[in-house]
């Protein structure tokens, strides 16, 4: 797993209360997209476990769609359209969960987003 990737805090306390069956764990349904993942200089930020939000979010959006890789890995993707955070760079994605909790950051060098072009990103979900 990618140094640069955390489940949070706030997804293992609600895992943990799951499998208590003191809740019903959210399931995830979107991501959300941001500019905070690198310094000034271009390097890349380790994420902190202990995050709540993408240190600069810009967007959220529901997923496209998800696939199980093996057993323990799930795949989401989703596609900015042409519309979509044009002109921007992007260096942090995060998924959310229903209840709008972000439930693990992934941070990157920048990639810009052109508003003539879709961009699709992924993210595991790794157990």
């Amino acid at each position: 797993m990618s140094e640069n990737y955390i489940i949070t805090k706030k997804s293992r306390e609600n895992m943990v209360k799951a499998r208590a069956g003191a809740i019903v764990l959210p399931r995830i349904v979107g991501m959300a997209f941001g500019s905070g993942g690198v310094t000034e200089e271009g390097e890349v930020i380790k994420p902190e476990e202990t995050q709540e939000d993408l240190k600069n979010e810009l967007y959220r959006k529901a997923v496209d769609k998800y696939e199980f890789i093996n057993n323990t890995t799930c795949r989401y993707e989703c596609t900015l359209t042409e519309s979509e955070l044009g002109g921007q760079y992007i260096s942090e994605v995060g998924l959310y969960d229903e209840n709008g909790d972000i439930v693990c950051i992934k941070n990157f060098t920048e990639k810009g987003k052109d508003s003539d072009m879709e961009m699709t990103f992924s993210v595991d979900d790794i157990f």
